[in-house]
């Protein structure tokens, strides 16, 4: 990645939060964004997520810390229904948002970070590509089965390993957010090991 690339940030919270629980920690959303900021000019960092109506307060905390820290914070309410069988069934997806909120930012920026290993994204990579933005995928091979869809991150320009990431944007799954060791200072006891 060049200093000078535009970067904007697509995050699939639910499939980012699930790898990260894979990989054994949390992510800290204000390191990641520091993370980005470092490798060149982020001008927008969305985060997509479906709500559940009565587990919105669980969600709350951190999308009101994601809001906080400058991210573009996209919800939609799931919607419930009874399958033919008769069981109880939660749909909520909102991968078209982030989908179409990404076409329409693809003119502005020369990188797209996308967040997900969810192989639907595919044509979303072929497209944005197609339109000169370089694209790199964030998720993990380093786990059995891999939080990746193999078609997906073959399209993409880049692939980032979460992985590696976790000492930089993570800590540990029983600190909360407001904990107050900072990730700054993790680091630092870390590389000092």
């Amino acid at each position: 990645m060049s200093p000078f690339d535009k970067i904007a940030l697509f995050i699939d919270g639910p499939n980012l939060q699930a790898t990260a629980r894979a990989l054994g920690f949390e992510i800290d959303y204000k390191c990641l964004l520091g993370e980005f900021q470092r490798r060149g000019t982020l001008l927008r960092a969305f985060y997509y997520t479906p709500i559940i109506e009565d587990q919105e307060s669980t969600v709350r905390p951190l999308l009101d810390q994601l809001v906080y820290n400058g991210y573009a914070v996209v919800t939609k309410p799931t919607k419930e229904f009874v399958d033919a069988c008769g069981r109880r069934k939660v749909k909520g997806n909102i991968d078209i948002e982030l989908a179409v909120d990404a076409m329409e930012l693809a003119e502005r920026v020369d990188r797209i970070i996308l967040f997900s290993g969810d192989g639907d994204f595919r044509h979303l990579v072929k497209a944005v590509q197609r339109r000169g933005v370089r694209v790199a995928v964030a998720s993990t091979i380093a786990i059995q089965p891999a939080m990746i869809a193999d078609e997906l991150r073959r399209q993409a320009d880049e692939f980032i390993d979460l992985a590696e990431l976790k000492l930089t944007l993570g800590r540990e799954p029983s600190e909360r957010l407001g904990s107050t060791l900072s990730a700054g200072k993790r680091r630092e006891s870390a590389s000092a090991e």
